[in-house]
């Protein structure tokens, strides 16, 4: 098949376009960026002008990946694409959803934001909302049969440069003090929920080449903080947890989610976590999501190697000074 990835040298884009070399396709990536996958035809462009994809769009594609996220590009790409390609398959999120703490295991059915009326974001503040956007232009340009729109949760793996996965696995590995202490939030029912960036790609490619169409929630298995945490140490081999409070966290300036200064996963809003980490994949499963053990996508994470502080985390000094306040 002659597969277009809208992307393709980032890193969701990028597994994707190496993965579909590899199952055989055809494929081209359009990117700002240098370096695709080695295979990949590469066609250099900024989709913030209007003509960005003049090139791909005076030819046939069996399938289309997007995962870009401003309204715009994915307005400009449907209404150029429209007519050229066989399945377009959008990348959104579970951000999209409107209602911040549905019951657990609510589906794909569940109410979404507002559409973005803008082209472009003007803050995080705006993600649901232009994801919601990006759909809607999806939907009203191609039949129902021809396109998939997939909502990953937080996605996982080597290459995650938020931090959010990668710093848990690597803290435990690397730990900032001889006896290994590890400073944990003592939030341990705290739902948490990834999905590993591969297995994301895989799925990609299923529906791109196959007929599954309308939406997906492309999400890991809901798994307790508690559980995550035991589950990266085992990865690790090594690593004592020092629980402690939420509220003494905060009292001393750590961060929630991602960021300096931050612990990735932890939520001090719990409903937050809820909404986010424990939506149904039951839809995305019978269409052929497959996920690997959590313990196998940290562990690879691990075996990366890495810096501990990628965009989110406690610095080696910045966690010993904590275990000494304690």
């Amino acid at each position: 098949m002659r597969i277009l990835v809208l992307g393709g040298t980032g890193w969701l884009g990028g597994h994707v376009a190496a993965q579909a070399v590899a199952s055989g396709h055809d494929v081209t990536c359009v990117a700002r960026g240098q370096h695709a996958p080695t295979g990949v035809a590469l066609v250099r462009t900024d989709r913030e002008d209007d003509d960005a994809l003049a090139e791909v769009a005076a030819q046939q594609w069996d399938a289309v990946v997007d995962v870009a996220t401003h309204p715009g590009f994915v307005r400009r790409a449907v209404r150029d694409l429209a007519g050229r390609v066989g399945r377009y398959v959008y990348v959104s999120s579970v951000s999209v959803y409107s209602r911040a703490t549905p019951e657990p295991g609510a589906d794909e059915s569940d109410a979404l934001f507002a559409p973005l009326m803008a082209d472009a974001m003007r803050s995080m503040d705006d993600f649901g909302r232009a994801k919601s956007a990006c759909e809607r232009a999806v939907r009203d340009a191609f039949p129902a049969a021809g396109h998939a729109i997939v909502r990953p949760g937080l996605i996982a793996g080597a290459g995650d440069r938020t931090g959010r996965t990668t710093y848990w696995p690597r803290r435990f590995a690397q730990p900032s003090n001889p006896r290994g202490r590890v400073l944990v939030p003592d939030a341990a029912d705290l739902p948490t929920a990834v999905i590993d960036v591969r297995d994301l790609a895989a799925f990609l490619l299923v529906l791109a080449t196959g007929d599954a169409h309308g939406a997906f929630n492309a999400v890991g298995e809901p798994v307790p903080l508690r559980e995550h945490l035991a589950v990266a140490q085992r990865a690790a081999g090594r690593g004592v947890l020092e629980p402690v409070s939420e509220e003494w966290l905060i009292a001393h300036g750590v961060a929630q989610w991602m960021g300096p200064r931050s612990l990735p996963l932890w939520l001090i809003d719990h409903a937050d976590a809820v909404g986010m980490n424990t939506r149904s994949n039951a839809r995305a499963r019978a269409a052929g999501l497959t996920l690997r053990p959590l313990e196998r996508t940290l562990a690879d994470i691990i075996a990366a190697s890495g810096p501990v502080v990628e965009g989110a985390g406690l610095t080696d000094e910045e966690e010993r000074e904590l275990l000494a306040a304690r």
